[in-house]
Parts: C-alpha cells; structure tokens; sequence
C-alpha cells in the first residue's frame, strides 16, 4: 500500500507559477514509478509527467514545456513545478504511485487530488 497527500494547489492569476508536491507513505525509491496527472471538468484525466526510482522523467503532451517533475528521496516527496500557467491548466491535479509487491503484483495507487485554478 502506498498513501499520497498532494499540497499546493490553489489560485493563480495566467501567467503565474505553483509547484505541488506529493508525500507518499514509505520511500520513494522502492516505488516504481511517480506521477502527475490532471482531470479538468468533462474531460478525461491526463497525464502530465512521470519519474520512475532510477530518475527518468517522461512528459505528456500537457505537461512538456511549462512543467517540470522531481522529487526528493530524503522526504520521499515528488513535486510539480508549473509556469506561465494558462487558464486551460485548471484542473484537478493528482499525484499517482506505480508500485509493485510480491503479493499483488502491480498497483495504481491515487491521492485525493488539490484543486489548481488559473483565472484573471
């Protein structure tokens, strides 16, 4: 089992930055891949950037240019870091553990998501 608590998220005016973070409940480099997501009202949740426990990072199509992933193994917290945000960035955002053990194999595992706002 893996718990995620994202922090961060909030009001921003078009423009601005915010950078999210995402705690998980034991350490990160046993965890096989952490990510960023984002689901906006009607749509279907996207990916924005993944990390797996070697360091490799993967972007989505949202998430190139703008938004950068990284974490930290001493805090075991990976963190979003999002400029010149637009108001089409206002979503949802939800932190998400790719992670694999002897009894069950493979599993998503989801935080409870922190609201991003990008208005003027």
């Amino acid at each position: 089992q893996v718990q995620l608590v994202e922090s961060g998220g909030g009001f921003v005016q078009p423009g601005g930055s915010l950078r999210l973070s995402c705690a998980a409940s034991r350490n990160i480099i046993n965890i096989y891949r952490l990510g960023w997501y984002r689901q906006a009202p009607g749509k279907q949740r996207e990916l924005i950037a993944t990390i797996t426990s070697a360091g490799f990072t993967n972007y989505g199509d949202s998430g190139k240019g703008r938004f950068t992933i990284s974490r930290d193994t001493t805090k075991n917290t990976v963190s979003l870091q999002m400029n010149s945000l637009k108001p089409e960035d206002t979503a949802v955002y939800y932190c998400n553990a790719y992670f694999y053990s002897n009894n069950n194999g493979y599993q998503d595992f989801w935080g409870q998501g922190t609201q991003v706002t990008v208005s003027s």
